[in-house]
């Protein structure tokens, strides 16, 4: 199976409805036309993909190099560049348009962003623990647990204070609702990482086959 996507930009929730009257929450992508920037190839790079650019910026705020390769596409600079792989590479060529109209409602997409970040938080707001009593002589109020009297070491994972959120997070198997083409809007069922105005990937939700059983 080959690999589409599209870059944008989380606008926010709202719900539609269905015609038999089911309410949906969804999120809205807006997904202005990606430029493709670049076609790699086994043969030139190592691997196939393409190189979509994403929301133009001025020219002053670009280099040289970012201004001499887009102008091989003839663009302007882009804000976002990202590359897919598995796609098919007959499909596109340098300087054209990537649409929402690639997707269609009913396509199962893995939409990908970086969530939102909370700053630095305690064991009870970021993992959820619980606190001790809150009697005077408890002492023991909001602080983390033991960490053991042998080890001698914090083990990596463990549930600690420490920063929270802002990190790239991928929502596997989400449904699109509608790709609205004139609007260049996708809505997708669901909750998608990230903050509002903030970049989101959508791909196509590539899976490999399961394996068939055997009849004996």
């Amino acid at each position: 199976m080959t690999t589409k996507g599209i870059l944008g930009k989380k606008v926010g929730m709202t719900q539609v409805f269905t015609d038999a009257g089911e309410l949906i929450p969804v999120t809205v992508v807006e997904a202005t036309p990606n430029v493709v920037l670049q076609v790699k190839t086994m043969e030139n790079d190592g691997y196939d993909a393409i190189q979509l650019g994403y929301q133009d910026k001025r020219e002053v705020l670009s280099n040289k190099p970012e201004q001499g390769h887009v102008a091989k596409a003839n663009t302007t600079p882009k804000r976002f560049i990202r590359e897919f792989r598995d796609v098919e590479l007959g499909d596109y060529k340098v300087a054209d348009e990537v649409k929402v109209d690639t997707f269609q409602a009913g396509d199962i997409v893995d939409v990908t962003g970086v969530t939102k970040g909370h700053g630095y938080q305690g064991n009870i707001h970021k993992d959820g623990q619980s606190r001790g009593p809150m009697a005077h002589g408890s002492r023991y109020h909001r602080r983390p647990g033991s960490l053991g009297a042998i080890i001698n070491r914090v083990f990596p994972g463990m549930k600690l204070p420490g920063r929270m959120g802002n990190k790239q997070v991928t929502i596997q198997n989400l449904v699109i609702v509608k790709a609205d083409a004139d609007n260049n809007v996708l809505l997708i069922k669901g909750n998608v990482p990230g903050a509002n105005k903030s970049l989101v990937t959508v791909k196509s939700a590539v899976r490999p086959p399961r394996p068939k059983h055997s009849e004996n």
